[in-house]
């Protein structure tokens, strides 16, 4: 106490400003308060926080605080919605999460959604995720983190949702009132209560007519990045117009996910960006513009509900008053534009040019930086949402670790260390034994049950257990280098792989990965990563409004990828030649899989 009047004391008797002085006063008042009174403990640490509003007292209090500022990613997620705050130094300082089946059982959801009776329509209750929004800023404000210091924001949203705004809600989001709860002002804003998300898988009628309309799926692909999918919000938005035109015409904007959560924030509609509205099936991914023809396949004057598009780092704008003055939000603070949570994890995973990003978890998924896609009937290709010229590409593979295990079980009696031990005392090629192993239909490609070849490409009924092993892992491996070079991809000197998930904490699995495309296999740690490359966006989005910055640069003090594995010598002219035959064989599987299909 008595170094704390020490320095109040010392204060004073500096020249200052009469607008100082006053501040001056009201900081010895109440620090002398604070201190003597008992009564004052249990809010010792919001009074101060609100001192901190103003910069004299701040500066006074705390002269570091002049320099500490904030970036703030959310993130719509389906079940749950997160808040990551990080530093001027890309460390995390705060993350918070509402869970909507825990914090809001009002809605009546489970894991976030309702299911209908047709077991193929799937939405959300866009009040739940507005009424989130309240609950984490309430959160947020109590905390002890000084929004005032926030110098911009962020965030992402499940891919694919759309949000239907009712005509005259514009107005309303533009005056907003700071005395009541944000989901109490916009009950009434909405023409469609319950928003389809990315789970649905109702509107193979409309995917078949978008396809045709612009002449077929891969016509469809090459302009939008994918062939019609039943999740992609086109075919969502078809889906509404056919079955409730008057909804439809009711509707003043529609949002995907991300682009309405940014919204809410900006106070006025928010435009969807590049990255994900590549996943709507309806924006022209080179021109980087609505496809007329796709639109018009879909319904009549979309293209002025939907309004503009604009690059992932784009700055919408500043905070909309009302969290400046219900929240204590800066008038300063920036948003940048909101993305999908694919795209918004490239970021968090920190790629950069000519990088892979495996995820090897329930189900493998491939994130590539690409420069020139060639889109096709698998995979994605969506627009960049760090260096918004380029591309990323997204490969799913069904059959992930729950195939590994079981594999672990059938030949190394369930041991992890056993499984790594042979795998190791066999050799880089198999001998040219290949196995394809698909316990579900697999995703990548269409095809199911396990089919093993020799060195002669002839079928094997099975393997000796050894072999089994190094089948299944250079299988997938193999799997995952072919499918990314038809998507475009290409394996440079630079190229590095960045390994998450469970089989990435497996030195010997990554260094089969490693030998297959042959570059160097880092490991990252990914917890939240949408969330937190959803704050990387927010710090890199004003270092590109003030100059060029490559995302790389701004991230340049967060914590790097550790080196894991480097491939061998040699691996590069074995894979070489087995990648080819992989080929033909997974060729002939699928035709396999095709013809009992039919049969």
């Amino acid at each position: 106490m008595g170094g704390r009047v020490w320095e109040i004391c010392l204060f004073l008797n500096k020249p200052c400003t009469p607008s100082e002085q006053q501040c001056v006063g009201l900081v010895r008042v109440t620090i002398s308060w604070l201190l003597i009174d008992p009564r004052a403990r249990g809010v010792r640490h919001t009074v101060l926080q609100l001192l901190t509003t103003c910069s004299v007292c701040a500066t006074f209090l705390c002269p570091t605080m002049d320099s500490e500022s904030y970036y703030l990613g959310f993130d719509f997620s389906t079940q749950q919605l997160k808040v990551i705050a990080i530093n001027e130094d890309l460390q995390v300082v705060h993350e918070d999460n509402v869970q909507f089946d825990r914090d809001l059982p009002e809605f009546g959801t489970q894991g976030g959604i309702h299911t209908h009776r047709d077991k193929l329509t799937v939405t959300s209750p866009v009040l739940m995720w507005v009424k989130a929004l309240d609950m984490i800023l309430d959160r947020l404000k109590s905390s002890g983190l000084n929004l005032g210091r926030v110098r911009a924001l962020s965030g992402t949203g499940q891919q694919h949702g759309s949000v239907y705004w009712k005509k005259g809600t514009r107005d309303q989001l533009q005056h907003l009132n700071a005395a009541l709860p944000l989901h109490s002002l916009l009950e009434a804003c909405f023409s469609i209560m319950d928003s389809p998300i990315w789970m649905d898988s109702s509107t193979s009628t409309e995917c078949r007519h978008l396809e045709e309309a612009v002449g077929g799926a891969q016509e469809l692909a090459n302009i939008s990045g994918s062939r019609a999918y039943e999740r992609f919000t086109g075919n969502q938005i078809a889906k509404v117009f056919h079955q409730n035109a008057e909804v439809y015409s009711q509707t003043e904007r529609i949002s995907l996910v991300s682009s309405f959560a940014a919204s809410l924030f900006l106070g006025d509609y928010a435009p969807i960006d590049y990255s994900d509205g590549s996943g709507m099936n309806l924006l022209n991914i080179r021109e980087k513009i609505w496809s007329e023809m796709c639109l018009d396949a879909c319904a009549p004057n979309l293209k002025e509900k939907l309004g503009s598009v604009v690059p992932s780092s784009s700055v919408l704008g500043s905070v909309s008053s009302y969290y400046v003055h219900r929240y204590g939000f800066s008038r300063e603070c920036k948003i940048v534009a909101f993305t999908g949570d694919n795209p918004a994890s490239l970021a968090g995973m920190r790629l950069q040019r000519d990088d892979i990003a495996v995820s090897l978890g329930t189900s493998d998924t491939l994130f590539l930086w690409i420069q020139d896609p060639t889109p096709a009937l698998e995979g994605h290709i969506f627009c960049n949402p760090v260096q918004h010229q380029d591309y990323m590409a997204l490969l799913c593979f069904k059959n992930g670790s729950l195939m590994r295990e079981k594999i672990r079980d059938d030949c190394s009696s369930g041991s992890w260390e056993v499984f790594s031990q042979v795998l190791t005392s066999t050799h880089p090629g198999n001998n040219g034994n290949i196995g394809f192993y698909f316990d579900a239909m697999e995703i990548t490609p269409q095809a199911i049950g396990v089919h093993r070849f020799n060195s002669d490409s002839q079928k094997f009924s099975e393997f000796p257990k050894d072999v089994e092993i190094r089948a299944l892992i250079e299988g997938q491996f193999m799997a995952k280098r072919i499918h990314a070079e038809r998507l475009g991809y290409k394996i440079m000197p630079q190229t590095r792989i960045l390994a998450t998930g469970g089989a990435s904490r497996n030195q010997d699995i990554l260094q089969v990965l490693s030998d297959v495309f042959n570059a160097p296999v880092y490991t990252i740690a990914t917890a939240n990563s949408a969330c937190l490359g959803s704050a990387y966006q927010a710090a890199h989005g004003l270092t590109v409004e003030t100059s060029v910055s490559p995302f790389a640069e701004s991230l340049k003090s967060s914590e790097g990828h550790q080196l894991a594995v480097t491939p061998r010598p040699g691996a590069d002219k074995i894979y070489g030649a087995l990648l080819k035959r992989y080929a033909e064989c997974e060729n002939a599987v699928v035709r396999g899989s095709q013809s009992r299909c039919r049969n």
